[in-house]
């Protein structure tokens, strides 16, 4: 039976909520108020990096918060959630899910499988598994991970070629087939068809963050649209 908090995610959107560099929003204030707006649109929980605005969305919403804590490995790609103190640091304000790298590169001299494992035993938490690939996340669901997530496909220097427009369906169509926990889409979901292909794939839920809150971003896509024309 899954815990409640994982049946709550059952195909419905969660909404990635984080700001960072110059972007106005980067601050507690900011990020919480586009995690309102988002669970005012439909959302049925929030993920979001960085412990003073994590804290902040979970004390002023009312839905689960999947909570992170960026870093980078020596080749300056991004790590999710990479240590214990992270880990000590997200429960301690009541993390609901906590995202880790579940990829296999190393971190405290352990593969993101072996991190997962070794938090698992030492704590009584929820755990999304970020990877890049199939192989990754077979290893994850072994390690004990509670969720299984794509968000790191075409961020990892082994799968940097998937990092194209369009979101990664054939990776979600390969893991729901061989994944039994719940499998959630994430990476360049940039319109509500593509989150509704990937529910129809299977997906358990589907993680959007830059198509709903990075209006720099957003806005990008129409000025250089306009100036190709």
């Amino acid at each position: 039976m899954l815990n409640d908090i994982i049946e709550s995610l059952k195909e419905n959107l969660i909404v990635s909520c984080q700001a960072e560099g110059d972007s106005p929003f980067n601050s507690p204030e900011g990020v919480t108020m586009f995690a309102k707006a988002a669970i005012m649109g439909g959302a049925a929980a929030i993920r979001s990096e960085g412990i003073a605005k994590t804290k902040m969305i979970i004390e002023q919403t009312n839905v689960p918060v999947i909570g992170l804590v960026k870093s980078k490995f020596e080749d300056s790609s991004v790590r999710i959630t990479g240590n214990f103190k992270d880990v000590e640091d997200l429960i301690s304000i009541g993390t609901h899910i906590i995202a880790i790298d579940g990829t296999f590169r190393k971190r405290e001299n352990l593969s993101g499988p072996d991190f997962i494992k070794a938090v698992k035993s030492k704590f009584n938490c929820l755990i999304m598994a970020d990877i890049a690939t199939l192989d990754e996340a077979i290893a994850c669901e072994e390690a004990g991970a509670d969720l299984i997530s794509t968000t790191l496909n075409g961020y990892t220097p082994e799968t940097i070629s998937d990092k194209i427009k369009e979101p990664n369906y054939d990776l979600v169509t390969q893991l729901v087939k061989r994944i039994k926990i719940p499998v959630v889409a994430e990476g360049r979901i940039n319109t509500p068809d593509a989150a509704k292909k990937m529910v129809e794939l299977g997906a358990y839920a589907v993680v959007v963050g830059t198509a709903i809150t990075r209006p720099h971003i957003i806005t990008s896509w129409y000025v250089d649209a306009i100036k190709k024309t």
